[in-house]
């Protein structure tokens, strides 16, 4: 049969493209075709009208909203989360088929269309409020991972590269000199700070969006931008976000005459809506949320000694919790926040996070490699991809081993992973570059001892793993040797 699928999670990077993976090669296993169009935060290559015409049925793998649904018009869909298909895609093919054999329903065909290249909102139109709340923020963040990406790993460069003062960049780069590496590291560096002023108002301008579509971008970026301005920061960009994407929902609701409708969405929403949120900003929640970073700020400088190992364990178990999942992205938010705050408590926090969250996959390599038969063939298959992925930070990489054995492999994880965080934490050691894995080592502050605490903590988790597993397969193996002699049983 022939089936065309679309996959989708809240962020857009690794679950989307890992359910595109399991769906291609649960079909090829089964003899049948299928197209998938990802929908993450690289872009889509729409499905085209021909694929769709000859589908048999469609899979949405989603956790929000599908972009261009009215393509699928007459087909016969199967919805489920992102992680079905991960976990349970052979399951989604017997439902997909079952539609498929299904009378159509009375309904006219229409044309598919290929689909419009757009901004994805990421959030579910019958979602509840904890899940748009939650969805709302992700957006944010999924948009802002770019920005994070370009922004921090050229600042560690350019510290890497070192030679000059950060006084001194400006003048370093108004005379630049091809053939001076401080001029390449002031360059390095501006470059990343300009990169790293957007964070705030990028964060403020998805969330707003989430929430109240495009007329609600600019009150966003203007609450962010303003967050910046009075030193509000990470957490002022996410008050003045939810502001702007509330201000806008509430205009929207008011009626106005017809002839008024074209421009409310072009000027009079993302004007008011500015005016609104820069006010609020400025005069009634911005100074507080000031004090409160400035305190948070301090506080980091502050940790030491237990606190900072406690915090590193605690943000190494949210890092293993989910694999990707809202709570590692929560982690890794904090994380990123802090970076704009340039404060060394925070750089060590950016480091004691990247490890714990390298462990997962890095510790189900190792044991799904000393351990083969403690594995299935698609687990040992997987194992050897894990090792990559988490060398590159992908914590994702974990995820179908925790799929197809939770209770064994997730507390285990876990336990490497805080193991990591907290030693990370106590050894001291730093991080400038918000992403990267053991690619960026020479941009970390005590990188031996960071290396000491993540293979630490890959030990712990990989021994844990293999422990738990045997006692499974030492419980099972009475039961085999019943079944194979039942004569002597």
């Amino acid at each position: 049969m022939k089936f065309v699928a679309i996959t989708a999670c809240p962020t857009g990077i690794a679950h989307t493209y890992m359910a595109a993976e399991s769906l291609e090669q649960t079909a090829k296993a089964n003899g049948d075709t299928i197209v998938v169009e990802t929908q993450g935060s690289a872009g889509s290559e729409p499905l085209s009208a021909a694929d769709i015409a000859d589908a048999d049925a469609v899979i949405f793998a989603a956790d929000l909203a599908v972009a261009g649904r009215e393509r699928f018009a007459g087909k016969p869909i199967v919805e489920a989360p992102v992680k079905a298909a991960i976990n349970d895609a052979a399951g989604l093919f017997e439902r997909a088929k079952a539609a498929a054999a299904e009378p159509p329903a009375d309904q006219p065909a229409a044309q598919p269309a290929a689909a419009e290249p757009e901004l994805t909102t990421k959030v579910g139109e019958h979602d509840r409020l904890g899940s748009r709340i939650r969805q709302w923020l992700m957006t944010g963040v999924s948009y802002l991972i770019p920005f994070v990406a370009a922004g921090g790993l050229l600042i560690a460069v350019s510290f890497a590269l070192g030679g000059y003062q950060i006084a001194d960049a400006p003048k370093v780069t108004e005379h630049f000199d091809a053939g001076s590496l401080a001029g390449w590291a002031a360059l390095m560096y501006q470059i990343g700070s300009v990169a790293f002023q957007f964070l705030v108002p990028v964060l403020a301008g998805f969330i707003a969006f989430a929430m109240a579509d495009r007329p609600a971008i600019a009150p966003g970026f203007v609450g962010g931008a303003v967050s910046v301005a009075i030193g509000a920061g990470f957490l002022g960009g996410l008050v003045a976000g939810l502001f702007a994407g509330g201000v806008v929902l509430g205009l929207k609701k008011i009626r106005v005459p017809k002839a008024m409708r074209g421009i409310m969405p072009v000027v009079v929403y993302p004007l008011l809506g500015t005016v609104v949120v820069g006010v609020l900003m400025y005069v009634v929640v911005g100074k507080p949320i000031a004090i409160a970073t400035t305190g948070l700020t301090h506080w980091l400088n502050s940790l030491s000694g237990t606190s900072a190992v406690l915090l590193g364990a605690l943000l190494g178990l949210m890092m293993a919790f989910d694999m990707g999942g809202p709570v590692n992205k929560a982690a890794y938010a904090f994380a990123v926040g802090g970076l704009t705050t340039g404060s060394a408590g925070s750089l060590q926090i950016m480091a004691a996070v990247m490890a714990a969250g390298m462990v997962p996959p890095l510790a189900l390599a190792l044991a799904s490699t000393v351990r083969k038969k403690l594995f299935t063939a698609a687990e040992r298959e997987n194992g050897r991809a894990a090792w990559l992925l988490g060398a590159s930070f992908i914590t994702e990489g974990a995820i179908p081993f925790a799929a197809a054995d939770p209770f064994r492999v997730i507390p285990s994880i876990m336990a490497g992973s805080a193991v990591t965080g907290a030693l990370s934490m106590a050894f001291g050691a730093t991080l400038r570059a918000p992403h990267g894995g053991i690619f960026v080592v020479p941009l970390i502050g005590n990188p031996l001892l960071f290396l000491v605490a993540l293979v630490a903590g890959t030990l712990v988790a990989a021994t844990s793993v293999v422990l738990l597993k045997q006692l499974r397969f030492r419980s099972a193996e009475p039961a085999a040797a019943v079944s194979a002699h039942p004569v002597n049983a």
